[in-house]
């Protein structure tokens, strides 16, 4: 009798174990089925852009925090699932992205493990200074400006790039460049500095030398060059100006330089006066005799080119047209006739 009993409630329990199990699976397919609608359904429509960033050193459940502050997120634990299911937890790229239209959560899951980060084009347009591409870059938030302008004149940084001046002044290579705003402010003036290294090929350097030029030389004279005429076909006539006046011992006066001080502390001037020509200042060329003792600008490929193939001209002034040109004289009689006739009201080099 006991013995049928006992049967009978261990015919239950298998009974019981069995439905458990049935409503077990029945469970998990229901949840799976509702996983993955969910993992392919579009959390929300974005109309506009939505921006998320997602910081270095972020682990897993603060990234999908972040994701659902935004909106793209919904369900936490199906977004978990799904990212488990694709092995994304330990993948996700730090950095800025940006989402928009109907995405769903794996869409986007797929998206932070491919790293596709927004990305800043910034063009550092030629003969740009210093001062300069940094407004231009803290413009976007791709840097801290100070600590790019302190990094400028790093000496130790700056010879860790092969930079053997005082200032990386020169060494930014004027260009269009696709930065993301995880990058330290390190890693940006890597970027610039490498593109200076790839333009500035052992070929370049070595006519720099054959000129009695260093690569100091070389890059200031550029920059003078890039600064005075944003006209290509006109930079190897002024190359060949200030060639000749080097050669004769005549100064420079090149005005660019005169201002360069005022670049430095980032309040350009717009008129070059008479009180900027005479400021004693290390750039100076009216003050100053030969070279400034570094560039005053960041220089383009044609005014390099322009610095180490002067036009064979004896010309040793030029007075700005006004239509964006020069007048080039061998003589300071035809320059001066040149400045009545351009500008007679001023007394140009």
């Amino acid at each position: 009798m006991w013995i049928r009993k006992l049967k009978k409630i261990s015919r239950k329990a298998v009974r019981h174990r069995r439905e458990a199990a049935l409503l077990a699976a029945v469970a998990l397919l229901l949840t799976g089925i509702a996983c993955y609608h969910y993992a392919v359904s579009p959390v929300t429509a974005l109309t506009t852009p939505t921006i998320v960033d997602i910081p270095k050193g972020a682990g897993f459940f603060r990234i999908t925090e972040i994701m659902d502050d935004a909106g793209l997120v919904a369900n936490r634990p199906f977004f978990w699932i799904v990212a488990l299911v694709k092995g994304a937890t330990r993948h996700i790229r730090a950095g800025e992205y940006e989402f928009t239209g109907p995405l769903s959560p794996s869409q986007i899951i797929e998206k932070l493990v491919r790293g596709e980060i927004k990305f800043y084009s910034v063009t550092l347009p030629e003969d740009i200074t210093v001062s300069e591409v940094s407004r231009r870059l803290a413009a976007d938030k791709l840097i801290n400006e100070k600590e790019f302008l302190a990094l400028a004149s790093d000496r130790e940084f700056l010879a860790s790039q092969g930079v053997a001046a005082d200032s990386v002044e020169g060494f930014l290579f004027p260009d269009t460049y696709k930065l993301d705003r995880s990058m330290t402010t390190r890693e940006v003036m890597r970027i610039l500095i490498r593109q200076f290294w790839k333009e500035v090929t052992p070929q370049l350097k070595k006519e720099a030398e054959q000129m009695g030029l260093t690569l100091n030389q070389w890059v200031t004279l550029a920059s003078i060059i890039g600064k005075e005429s944003g006209n290509s076909p006109e930079k190897p006539l002024i190359s060949a100006v200030f060639h000749n006046r080097l050669a004769k011992g005549m100064k420079l006066q090149s005005d660019p330089t005169a201002v360069y001080y005022l670049e430095r502390e980032g309040r350009p001037a717009k008129t070059v006066l008479r009180s900027h020509l005479k400021k004693d200042t290390p750039h100076n060329t009216y003050v100053i005799a030969g070279l400034p003792p570094g560039p005053i600008a960041n220089p383009g490929l044609d005014s390099l080119q322009a610095a180490l193939h002067p036009a064979r001209v004896n010309y040793l002034y030029f007075v700005a047209k006004n239509d964006g040109s020069h007048q080039f004289s061998s003589s300071l009689g035809a320059h001066n006739l040149a400045i009545s006739k351009y500008h007679p009201a001023k007394q140009k080099k």
